[in-house]
């Protein structure tokens, strides 16, 4: 089942890309996120969830996480996107987010998207039997600070199965070595979320949109993985 939900988010982000230019909302986000998950006979699991509104979460520049679509927010050339989708299969669900450029984008901006995608595959080299789970904790703050940007603290990743939020969380800081050992089998989502400057955040009045303090840009990227015992399995990819 995460198998099949894994493939549809994918879909569904791959799909994304090409719809996402200057002129649209973040609303028509939404709608065609809503139709496609029912086409598949699917749920978008974050729909609902502690009454967010929304199938998919929008977060535009400077916004981390749990940006909420709406028909007012038209994208514009040069922003900078993230989209996170939990898609649900008969009880169970795949995580995944991507950031992407809007029109043309600065080669600043650029950077920070390519580092959060770069720091999850840093990662996932320890995502493997045996290692401890703070080792990808450790690989991708290595690498994003590496590249000059910031690793937020107030938000990490996590289990998931049966409940999109599941144990471990999972930070995308802290030193190798440390937290429970990776077994066959484990189901995580693990989510680099990057910013341009401090890694403080702030959320907006709407309860759920969160920001970086500084108004810097964000960037996030996500796959669920599956714990084997060779390399990981990306559900998502």
């Amino acid at each position: 089942m995460m198998h099949e939900a894994g493939k549809v988010n994918k879909l569904i982000l791959e799909g994304l890309k090409d719809l996402i230019k200057p002129g649209i909302s973040t609303m028509e986000i939404d709608d065609f996120v809503a139709e496609t998950v029912s086409r598949h006979g699917m749920k978008a699991s974050e729909k609902g969830y502690y009454d967010y509104p929304a199938s998919i979460c929008t977060s535009v520049n400077e916004e981390v996480v749990h940006g909420i679509p709406s028909k007012k927010r038209i994208l514009q050339d040069g922003d900078i996107i993230s989209l996170d989708l939990v898609v649900e299969y008969e009880g169970y669900m795949a995580d995944a987010a991507r950031t992407y450029g809007v029109g043309s984008i600065s080669p600043e901006a650029q950077h920070l998207i390519d580092t959060a995608e770069r720091s999850f595959f840093e990662g996932i080299k320890y995502a493997r039997e045996g290692y401890r789970l703070f080792d990808i904790s450790h690989a991708i703050q290595q690498y994003v600070e590496g590249e000059g940007f910031g690793v937020i603290r107030d938000y990490t990743g996590h289990g998931i199965g049966s409940e999109m939020h599941e144990d471990p969380p999972i930070p995308n800081y802290g030193k190798a070595g440390k937290g429970p050992r990776l077994q066959r089998g484990m189901t995580l989502a693990i989510e680099p979320m990057i910013t341009q400057g401090s890694y403080e955040t702030d959320t907006l009045t709407d309860n759920w949109t969160v920001v970086t303090k500084d108004g810097g840009l964000a960037a996030h990227y996500e796959n669920t993985v599956v714990i084997t015992d060779g390399e990981p399995e990306l559900l998502t990819l």
